[in-house]
């Protein structure tokens, strides 16, 4: 059967995250049912990365085989009609029958908004981290090139997960003003979206919850409560008690997936 590439956004606030679970509802889970509303057969999905609760997707991929013979376009308009509207497909396309989302991939890039405003805006709530203190951005760039080459970032990963080897490396690591917020029609009510900084990474691979505390960690030094060389220290270390705090799971975006 072809092989087929997805590429898809959600809005990941009512989900148990991509992977589908015994209890909840999973991305994963409901692309699955509507390929099986489709197919009329369970379609298994494979996911380029598995995305926690409450973390969006702005380039998810999934590969899939599919039986019926359908177009790419007709395919994403097929499977939108039957997606919650928190989940779309915006790409489709016929791929090699050796590719697979996971293991196919070579890097992944993730952003995360973090918002510095005395007020939230409560159409931003979802989409940002809002941290009530001024953010000093020098050191913490200081401390994101600390982040790029191959390290043990066993210190940034979540107590109690097991993985072959906590060794990955980084290709960047910024923080810059967040140039493309998301708006309001024109005029509406909190149309004017709130200043915010974007720390985005991209590497070969992340252990779990590794981008929400290297930006834990980050704030702190942005607030004065470590130094960027406690970053340094964190990664010798290894241990997870050398680390920031994990940042909330609401300001996490998975932009793109590389092959």
């Amino acid at each position: 059967m072809p092989v087929v590439k997805l590429t898809l956004q959600y809005e990941g606030t009512e989900f148990v995250g991509w992977q589908r679970q015994a209890e909840g509802r999973s991305v994963q889970g409901a692309l699955e049912e509507a390929l099986e509303r489709l197919e009329g057969r369970r379609v298994p999905v494979a996911g380029a990365g598995r995305t926690d609760a409450g973390v969006h997707a702005l380039g998810q991929v999934a590969s899939v085989e599919i039986a019926r013979e359908m177009a790419p376009d007709a395919l994403s308009r097929a499977l939108n009609a039957m997606l919650p509207e928190t989940v779309r497909v915006v790409d489709a396309q016929f791929v090699a029958p050796e590719f697979h989302a996971r293991f196919s991939a070579r890097h992944k890039t993730y952003g995360y908004r973090i918002v510095t405003d005395d007020v939230l805006s409560p159409f931003e709530r979802r989409y940002a981290w809002h941290v009530r203190r001024s953010l000093h951005m020098e050191p913490m760039a200081l401390a994101c090139e600390c982040l790029v080459g191959r390290h043990d970032f066993a210190a940034f990963r979540s107590t109690g997960t097991d993985v072959a080897t906590t060794v990955r490396t980084i290709f960047e690591a910024t923080l810059e003003a967040d140039h493309d917020p998301p708006r309001l029609p024109s005029g509406g009510v909190g149309s004017t979206p709130s200043p915010a900084l974007v720390f985005s990474i991209r590497g070969d691979g992340f252990l779990r919850h590794m981008v929400r505390i290297l930006v834990g960690t980050l704030v702190e030094v942005g607030t004065g409560q470590r130094t960027p060389d406690s970053v340094v220290s964190a990664l010798a270390s290894g241990r997870r008690a050398d680390a920031g705090v994990t940042a909330p799971a609401q300001g996490l975006f998975l932009v793109r997936v590389g092959y």
